[in-house]
């Protein structure tokens, strides 16, 4: 998949499609509520290597009882379909 930067009206659109995904200071973001800290951490887990198997690295941080994602491509300076693709790997772990 091509890295390219995706314009407002493209996030837009995107943003559609991933429920509970907002756009936070230029990063696609969306936190993670569980029952428990070691349910967060074990997701955390989880959403690392479904990252390394993509080559794209979120942020990650683990809070009591949730979990906040954010992701942006770095090399393009901005949003792009990678973020969205890296989403939608993350919903799919719950």
């Amino acid at each position: 998949m091509e890295r390219k930067k995706l314009d407002s009206e493209q996030i837009d659109e995107n943003l559609k499609l991933v429920i509970g995904w907002t756009i936070q200071h230029g990063k696609l973001t969306k936190i993670f509520e569980f029952k428990s800290y070691s349910a967060g951490v074990l997701f955390a887990a989880a959403v690392a290597q479904r990252a390394d198997n993509l080559n794209h690295h979120p942020d990650i941080t683990i809070g009591y009882q949730e979990v906040a994602i954010a992701v942006n491509t770095h090399d393009v300076g901005g949003i792009s379909h990678l973020d969205f693709e890296l989403a939608r790997a993350v919903d799919s772990l719950l």
